[in-house]
């Protein structure tokens, strides 16, 4: 990158917008010692982002197909699993590329539209992703300490419902992201350049940056994973009672199914701890910077933190189809079953390829061999032969 402005992609919870950070070349180099060290790092990240849109691409859309293509798998869990997939999906295809064009461009790229747009989406995204474990645990809650609550008649219908209104309301918290945000100059005093970078408020004060941060970690970290933790002390208190009502000789059935929600309810605490190992030193990086709103950290521990702050944030969209193969015997053999197909496909192309390769060569071999016969004999029978 050459002089000028490191945009710092404050995702709070995903949607950690641009912060403005002024290093120049110099700078950069004295930071992190050698020169060759930092254009070799800001070409890295964005592979590593690329490899990560890769995977998630992956992961996710096979996980939305199975639910989708796959009669048996069309149960409560897994239509909210497939929204969490969905918006995970929206996170690698928006924030991911729109972080990484900035290891490579000096300034934003995406005008005044873009720069309202994208935060928008990007916290539509985090919301969707908290809000639907959220819902997932509450789920789980009633499956097991709660199961006669259950009505099994137009449970999907009610279910989509209420992940409708994730989104929705996803949507409403993210609004003021796009309000606020918007483009502002940076001039670079001893370049004498400007450049144009986008800011979610680029004109407040300190107390703003505050209040976004502290908000952001209440409403989209603090807030669903005490809910979480609420519910899943219930689960595992009723869990244990539960293990010793049974007796060993007991209802077959019942010991199935009480495993069977073991094993969901398992699968989305694997998810909880996920995501709140993924997005908590996002978190604190953005509270520091908003508590040290007037202050510019160059530090190298504070550079690096913030990468690899973001790099954990975005893995966190690519991991949970893959946690989910590990955990679901299910899904790891509907997943196996797409990749076979996908394989079979291939196959079956790549044979019809060689096929028509085989005979296109077999019918030149024979218009040369009838043309030669013709010419030898004396005869003009060349088109009657090819025909």
């Amino acid at each position: 990158m050459a002089s000028g402005e490191c945009l710092l992609l404050d995702i709070e919870t995903d949607n950690f917008i641009f912060y403005n950070i002024s290093v120049n070349q110099s700078a950069n180099v004295s930071l992190l010692g050698e020169d060759w060290f930092y254009p070799a790092f800001l070409y890295a990240i964005p592979t590593i982002y690329g490899i990560i849109i890769l995977i998630g691409l992956i992961g996710n859309i096979t996980l939305i197909k199975i639910f989708c293509t796959v009669k048996s798998m069309r149960n409560v869990p897994n239509l909210f699993i497939s929204s969490l997939a969905l918006g995970d999906l929206l996170l690698l295809v928006t924030c991911v590329p729109v972080d990484a064009s900035r290891y490579l461009a000096d300034e934003w790229l995406f005008g005044r539209t873009g720069c309202k747009l994208i935060p928008f989406i990007q916290l539509t995204s985090v919301g969707v992703s908290v809000f639907t474990l959220t819902a997932l645990s509450a789920d789980r809650y009633k499956a097991i300490v709660r199961p006669m609550e259950i009505q099994a008649s137009h449970a999907l219908m009610k279910i989509c419902v209420r992940a409708a209104i994730i989104w929705i309301v996803s949507m409403l918290l993210a609004i003021p992201e796009a309000v606020f945000s918007d483009l502002h100059p940076f001039h670079d005093k001893e370049t004498n350049k400007t450049f144009i970078s986008c800011a979610p408020y680029p004109h407040s004060d300190g107390l703003h940056p505050k209040i976004h941060s502290m908000a952001s970690f209440l409403i989209f970290y603090i807030i669903p994973l005490s809910v979480i933790s609420v519910y899943y002390y219930f689960i595992a208190k009723n869990l244990i009672r539960s293990a010793y009502n049974i007796p060993v000789e007991g209802n077959v059935h019942v010991r199935k199914q009480i495993e069977s929600r073991k094993r969901l309810a398992r699968t989305v605490l694997v998810f909880v701890c996920l995501f709140a190992f993924c997005w908590l030193p996002t978190h604190i990086i953005y509270l520091y910077r908003s508590y040290h709103y007037s202050e510019v950290d160059t530090s190298v521990l504070h550079f690096v933190a913030s990468i690899c702050a973001r790099i954990l944030a975005f893995t966190n969209s690519c991991v949970n189809p893959f946690a989910l193969y590990l955990l679901s015997k299910s899904f790891r053999k509907q997943f196996n079953n797409q990749l076979l197909c996908c394989r079979a496909r291939l196959l079956i192309r790549s044979h019809s390829m060689a096929r028509s390769t085989t005979r296109m060569t077999s019918l030149k071999s024979t218009h040369h061999s009838l043309a030669t016969f013709s010419l030898i004999n004396g005869n003009h029978i060349c088109h009657e032969g090819c025909v």
